[in-house]
């Protein structure tokens, strides 16, 4: 069977189950299996395909039929400038997350040494671009899952700054590192009843750890609103993510714990995405 009829079978088979991109996804899984790139195969649409990576392809194509995110079938995903590693243990990192690293930059001049804290790091694609955009600041990266912190670790080997980052498998309610200049967290924050709404793929794929914020959204945003008057410096940068209903409620919260509000930014829909703030 030659790549171009391979293409057309998997194509039809997604559309089955409603898979938004069948035709993209279905590229780009031939692509894994026989490591070329969609323009190689587009090319050389009559090549056939062995047995053995027949087999291959069809078991990834069966993988994402049952909505499998294409992210975990790849292996990996491109956020900011970079591709980072991901598996089931962390949430795959989305476009609308790279405000907070955009916003971020703007905060750490590109000649000074910062002290930066990434909350919830995940995958550490946060971490890892800041410190890519910024060499000479040095992050300390927590969660309270290990899985994740390996996963971190891995992709800041895969970019050559694991030395600029300090990987630590802890809850924010037990960390006990002060001095920070600047504080980033995508944390947790959508509430029980949004949770069940959510696309199966992410309800029934990505990690829950890293999705429920408790039965209001706003747990794990208030934790490290709170934590986070400890370990900052006065006039130390809080730079989070939020939820695109949640900016009132957050700016409240802020505000009750002595910070000052400096930006509510949009992400790429024109919603409300991600709150800078100061510990004054």
């Amino acid at each position: 069977m030659n790549y171009n009829q391979i293409l057309k079978d998997g194509e039809n088979f997604l559309k089955t189950s409603n898979i938004k991109n069948p035709n993209l996804d279905t590229e780009l899984i031939l692509s894994k299996v026989i490591n070329k790139k969609r323009e190689d195969i587009l090319l050389n649409s009559n090549n056939k395909l062995n047995n053995t990576d027949l087999i291959k392809f069809k078991k990834y194509i069966l993988r994402r039929h049952y909505k499998e995110p294409i992210a975990y079938i790849l292996g990996y995903k491109h956020f900011w400038k970079y591709k980072f590693l991901t598996n089931k243990s962390v949430l795959i990192p989305r476009p609308d997350t790279e405000l907070i690293v955009e916003e971020t930059l703007k905060h750490l001049p590109i000649n000074k040494s910062k002290k930066i804290l990434d909350v919830g790091t995940g995958s550490g694609c946060i971490a890892v671009s800041l410190i890519k955009e910024r060499p000479k600041c040095a992050a300390t990266a927590i969660d309270i899952s290990r899985k994740a912190i390996n996963v971190a670790k891995t992709n800041a080997k895969l970019h050559q700054v694991e030395n600029k980052i300090n990987f630590i498998n802890i809850d924010i309610d037990k960390f006990k590192s002060y001095n920070y200049d600047l504080i980033i967290s995508n944390p947790p924050y959508i509430n029980s009843v949004e949770l069940n709404r959510l696309d199966d793929e992410i309800k029934f794929h990505e990690p829950m750890l890293a999705l429920s914020g408790g039965s209001d959204g706003l747990r794990d945003l208030k934790k490290v609103i709170t934590r986070s008057k400890k370990l900052l410096k006065i006039n130390g940068r809080l730079i989070l993510e939020i939820g695109h209903k949640q900016k009132n409620q957050c700016s409240k919260i802020l505000n009750e714990n002595g910070y000052y509000i400096n930006q509510i930014s949009k992400d790429l829909s024109g919603k409300d995405r991600c709150i800078v703030s100061t510990k004054l």
